[in-house]
């Protein structure tokens, strides 16, 4: 099974941070961002991942290298010039991500700028839709959540909702209808989910969004802790 950090945002809310690094090589704890994608990665037997690149996205390939540092081999996905948001920039790399094997694999993405302590070994190898997706309890800066979840299938209506923690795992027929080069990824999501063709799973460990400079702080002292403790 292959794997893909999304990787290319501009970290806008993180600003100045961000300007003259990028948000996934943001340091918490002893780690950068990614780096702890990758080693949960690597733990759960994932080796070859697939990160997509564009705002500073030089900075990332010249940190990572090729993967070998961490027991990975990574390939990149370069959207230089323009981001091509979270669907275009999954669609433009499926050719990356694709299995030689059996070109219908499905493959796990995850978003680089979230930290978590969930088991990637825990998320399924096959799927009876286009897509599995891990959700969270709301955090307090998204309190009305993303998706209904609903006898283990997401549904896109009004109940209580639980939070998309960017964790999911992608048919590649998700995306045969796709036209454009520059899309979000939440409109094929609710049209698959409207199918029932999209499952889903309750987090209920160890999640944080690292969607501005005070979450990160926050995230940081609570790692030193861990460490020092």
């Amino acid at each position: 099974m292959k794997a893909m950090i999304l990787a290319a945002g501009r970290g806008e809310r993180l600003r100045p941070l961000t300007d003259t690094t990028p948000k996934p090589l943001l340091q918490v704890g002893e780690h950068r961002l990614i780096e702890y994608h990758l080693r949960a990665l690597k733990k759960a037997g994932i080796e070859d991942i697939v990160i997509n690149l564009a705002w500073l996205g030089e900075q990332i390939e010249s940190y990572l290298g090729d993967g070998s540092h961490y027991g990975v081999n990574i390939i990149y996905s370069n959207e230089t010039g323009q981001a091509l948001e979270t669907g275009g920039g999954i669609y433009k790399a499926l050719p990356l991500l694709k299995d030689v094997s059996d070109a219908d694999a499905p493959f796990i993405v995850t978003n680089a700028d979230i930290w978590t302590d969930y088991d990637y070994s825990s998320l399924p190898t096959q799927l009876t839709g286009y897509a599995h997706l891990v959700m969270v309890d709301n955090p307090p800066q998204h309190p009305h959540g993303d998706f209904v979840l609903d006898n283990g299938l997401l549904k896109n209506i009004e109940k209580t909702k639980l939070t998309f923690s960017g964790i999911g795992v992608y048919s590649p027929s998700l995306f045969s209808s796709v036209t454009e080069t520059i899309f979000p990824l939440a409109p094929l999501l609710r049209e698959a989910m409207s199918k029932e063709l999209v499952s889903g799973e309750h987090y209920r460990g160890q999640w944080s969004d690292i969607g501005t400079a005070e979450r990160l702080q926050s995230l940081d002292v609570c790692l030193q802790g861990k460490n020092n403790g």
